[in-house]
C-alpha cells in the first residue's frame, strides 16, 4: 500500500506543473513582464507542491511506525488519496480565481480533508495499537498527535476566514504560523514544567 500511495502522491504532485503557463500573444516577443505576470498560478502552485510534500512525507513516517493494516485503514488511505489527487483541481481554481471565495473555499476544504483522514489513519492505528512502539518513543506519538490536530485546526479556521477574508486564509493555510507558534509556546511551556 506504501508504494501505491508513493506513486499515486508523485502523479498528483506532477499534474500540478500542468498548470503552470504563460499566455503571449502570437508575434509578440516574451518579455520579464509575461514571466512575472501569472505570479498568482506560481503562488498556487508553491503552496500545493509545499503541501503534498508535507502530506507525503508525514504519510511515509506514519508508516514506519504502523506495522498492521486492516480494511478501515485501507479505506482511510484511499480517501487520504483521494483528497490528493483533487488537489491539483483545487489548486487550478485557486490559480484562475486567486484571491476569490469558492476558490480558496474549495482549497481549503480540500487540505481539510487531506489532514482529518490523516489524522484518522494515525488515530485508528494508535487506538487498535497497530503502532510498533519499539522505535517509537511517546514523545513522538504525541509529536505526531499535535502536528495532525494543528493541521486539522488549520484547514478549519481557512475554511472559515475564506469567506471574509479570503487571501488571508490563503497565507493562513500557507505559513501555518499562528497555530505553529502558538504549540511551540504551549509544548516548551510545557517542558519547562515537567
Amino acid at each position: 500500500m506504501l508504494f501505491f500511495s508513493d506513486a499515486i502522491v508523485a502523479i498528483a504532485i506532477t499534474l500540478l506543473a500542468l498548470d503552470l503557463k504563460i499566455q503571449v500573444p502570437k508575434g509578440k516577443i516574451l518579455t520579464f513582464a509575461d514571466l512575472i505576470a501569472p505570479w498568482h498560478k506560481y503562488l498556487a502552485f508553491i503552496l500545493s507542491f509545499v503541501n503534498i510534500a508535507g502530506f507525503w512525507r508525514t504519510h511515509h513516517d506514519f508508516f514506519v511506525h504502523i506495522n498492521k493494516m486492516d480494511d478501515r485503514i485501507f479505506g482511510f488511505n484511499i480517501l487520504w488519496l483521494f483528497f490528493i489527487v483533487t488537489l491539483p483541481f483545487a489548486t487550478s481554481v485557486l490559480s484562475d480565481h486567486f484571491g476569490q471565495t469558492p476558490a480558496v473555499f474549495l482549497y481549503s476544504l480540500n487540505i481539510f480533508f487531506l489532514s482529518v483522514f490523516q489524522n484518522f489513519i494515525w488515530d485508528y492505528a494508535d487506538k487498535l495499537e497497530y503502532l510498533n512502539t519499539a522505535n517509537l518513543e511517546e514523545g513522538r506519538r504525541s509529536d505526531f498527535r499535535w502536528m495532525l490536530n494543528l493541521d486539522m485546526i488549520n484547514g478549519l479556521i481557512a475554511i472559515a476566514v475564506s469567506f471574509f477574508m479570503p487571501r488571508l486564509a490563503f497565507y493562513l493555510l500557507f505559513f501555518k504560523l499562528p497555530l505553529f507558534v502558538l504549540a511551540v509556546v504551549f509544548r516548551t511551556r510545557k517542558k519547562r514544567k515537567a
